[in-house]
């Protein structure tokens, strides 16, 4: 009687076994997938970076133009914005020429300030006792006016172009140096301390440690160096006075100037400006290109 008790008490127990009757419950119904709702596209950021400049800039040009036409301004003093784009429409071949001369000296410069400054930078992160001793007499060149220097170095260098390229490369020199310099020392200490507890040589540490880590900072003084180098070929262009055919943008603002053709100038001045804008506008996009993957900021969206 004991021995069968237990097999009554759990014939009789309702949750011994599941009832006969007892249907199956329905499976859950799966979740609907919703589609993102998609921005719109004046609040996009990419469009948002273009569209408000742009909206600035025709604010700017609309008032310039209502000034000048309410005020009766003389065009040999403020010449208007349609009369600038005419005169660069009407003038494009001299003016174009000019553009490709100068853009040249900018490149070659650009070039030649990427290459020196890397390599110094390289130097100096060798050793500590190199970055002291050195580094001085390169922010001497950053201080020093580059207008004092270049009539010295066109004498030394015969050739005009040669010694434009390396005015303009003493200018755009030190962004370069600095920044390199200082992403080639920003490096995690625990990640130092792994490459020498893995006992990385210097060029390891050069190579995968110290590069990556500076390439930020690098592109940075990149988009610096573009514009200086600008900067310097023109002013080198002012100093060396060279004029003709072979002639850059400096000699079309000097000749505008003495013939009291402001409006030429104003479109000489534009076409530099609009060279540094395409200049910046190309550093930022090899950056991105660089970055954009891997480093927080270009990941970032704010």
């Amino acid at each position: 009687m004991s021995a069968l008790a237990p097999a009554s008490i759990a014939a009789t127990s309702p949750v011994a076994a599941p009832s006969a009757s007892a249907k199956p419950r329905p499976a859950p119904p799966a979740p609907v997938e919703r589609k993102a709702a998609r921005t719109p596209l004046l609040q996009q950021p990419r469009v948002q970076r273009v569209m408000y400049p742009s909206l600035v800039g025709v604010v700017l040009v609309a008032l310039w133009q209502g000034l000048v036409t309410a005020m009766e301004l003389p065009p040999y003093l403020v010449p208007s914005p349609y009369l600038m784009m005419q005169t660069l429409v009407t003038d494009w071949v001299p003016l174009g020429m000019a553009l490709l001369v100068t853009l040249k000296i900018t490149v070659l410069s650009f070039v030649v300030a990427t290459i020196a400054g890397v390599l110094i930078s390289f130097l100096f992160v060798q050793s500590k006792l190199i970055e002291t001793a050195l580094f001085p007499y390169a922010v001497l060149l950053q201080v020093t006016p580059i207008v004092a220097v270049a009539p010295l170095i066109i004498i030394w260098v015969k050739n005009p172009t040669a010694a434009m390229v390396v005015c303009a490369a003493l200018v755009a020199l030190f962004p370069i140096i600095s920044n390199t310099t200082l992403g080639l020392r920003s490096i995690e200490p625990d990640l130092q301390s792994y490459f020498k507890l893995n006992r990385a040589t210097r060029w390891q540490q050069l190579v995968r440690l110290r590069i990556p880590s500076a390439l930020p900072y690098f592109f940075g003084g990149l988009r610096i160096s573009s514009g200086l180098a600008l900067i310097g070929a023109v002013v080198a262009e002012f100093v060396a006075g060279t004029g003709g055919s072979g002639a850059g943008l400096a000699y079309q603002i000097l000749q505008a100037g003495f013939q009291l053709n402001i409006p030429r100038m104003f479109a000489a001045l534009l076409l530099i400006s609009l060279t540094g804008v395409a200049l910046f506008v190309l550093m930022a996009w090899l950056t991105k290109l660089a970055l954009g993957s891997w480093h927080a900021s270009e990941l970032s969206q704010d």
